[in-house]
């Protein structure tokens, strides 16, 4: 199989992004998170979703880079824009690959639920898999204690208690991030049975994966997710010293027979460098509604106030940043 873990190479250091970077960055996610938060609670994803679209598509042509568009919007959710290939970027700075969710979780903006997110991932030019259009795949991701003692081909239980080992803690007391839905019912049946607990998450599993990774609130993440979100976490995972494993989970037969003649082995375990090769990559992600991660956007005392997360891989860098705003100069995006 012909993977960008196989062919790419670093790019060149002076075209690569420095760390400049990362606060280029956190202004699109804060653009595009005040966007979308206008219609939290409004019970119209797809109106949120076309208002953060737009606005990050907007913010993101002035970040100093020369990046193509490899983890989209547009053939996932038929938006007009920041569709896969695309070009972004003022053209002038390092040459990039870009992973992007405006909103990861537009349901639970829609229905004012927490977790909901503005991301947005940069690497080195050539770094990031190539699902082709293989939308699922089973997940796991941990922490560092145990980034090196579990493995997506053992058995539940036996990850479980791997994990609480490493963590010092019982399996009592290990807390597993699942998705709500039905095809995770054996899945959750399995984690109980080994004597953990479950925490669920109606969407939004990058916000999950990034949890797990950082041991805030959760121990692992297991189950089956989208693939364009196992992409986009990994380049966060690498920020924080933990795991994420995958595995293509075709949906049906067409989708298997695609996967097969791009050159894909459906049995193959991908580690957190197949899904993001390069060591320098950058992770940023604003709150839209309150989270595990970080808070979402507030309107308070004439302000707004936004709070991100911002990590670097290459110096395992985690940086919170909260900022205010004044709504005057977000009446595009805010207007009524």
């Amino acid at each position: 199989m012909t993977t960008p873990s196989s062919t790419s190479t670093p790019s060149d250091p002076s075209t690569a992004p420095d760390r400049n970077l990362a606060l280029e960055l956190v202004r699109v996610t804060e653009a595009a998170a005040i966007a979308g938060a206008r219609w939290v609670g409004a019970g119209d994803k797809n109106t949120a979703d076309g208002a953060a679209v737009d606005a990050m598509r907007s913010f993101m042509d002035t970040v100093r880079m020369d990046g193509t568009v490899v983890i989209g919007e547009g053939e996932k959710d038929e938006a007009p824009m920041l569709f896969n290939g695309e070009s972004v970027g003022d053209g002038s700075g390092p040459h990039v690959d870009v992973a992007v969710d405006p909103i990861d979780g537009t349901r639970l903006t829609a229905l004012g639920y927490n977790n909901a997110l503005s991301v947005f991932a940069v690497a080195e030019k050539g770094s990031m898999y190539d699902p082709s259009a293989v939308f699922y795949m089973e997940k796991m991701v941990v922490g560092a204690e145990a980034a090196e003692f579990v493995d997506l081909r053992l058995p539940v239980a036996q990850n479980i208690a791997l994990v609480a080992k490493a963590k010092g803690k019982p399996i009592s007391q290990v807390t597993v991030c699942v998705l709500e839905r039905p095809r995770h019912e054996p899945l959750v049946a399995e984690i109980r049975e080994a004597g953990a607990r479950v925490k669920f998450i109606m969407d939004g599993d990058v916000a999950g994966a990034i949890a797990a990774a950082r041991g805030a609130g959760v121990d692992m993440l297991l189950g089956t997710g989208g693939t364009p979100e196992g992409i986009i976490a990994a380049c966060a995972v690498k920020a924080t010293g933990g795991m994420i494993q995958g595995r293509l989970a075709p949906i049906d037969d067409a989708e298997r027979q695609k996967a097969l003649d791009a050159g894909h082995d459906l049995d193959r375990v991908l580690t957190t460098s197949d899904l993001v090769t390069s060591d320098n990559c950058y992770f940023t992600a604003t709150g839209i509604t309150d989270g595990d991660l970080v808070r979402g956007v507030r309107y308070e005392g004439g302000r707004i106030i936004t709070e991100s997360i911002v990590m670097r891989s290459t110096s395992g860098t985690v940086r919170l940043i909260e900022a205010e705003h004044r709504p005057e100069k977000w009446a595009r995006w805010i207007a009524e």
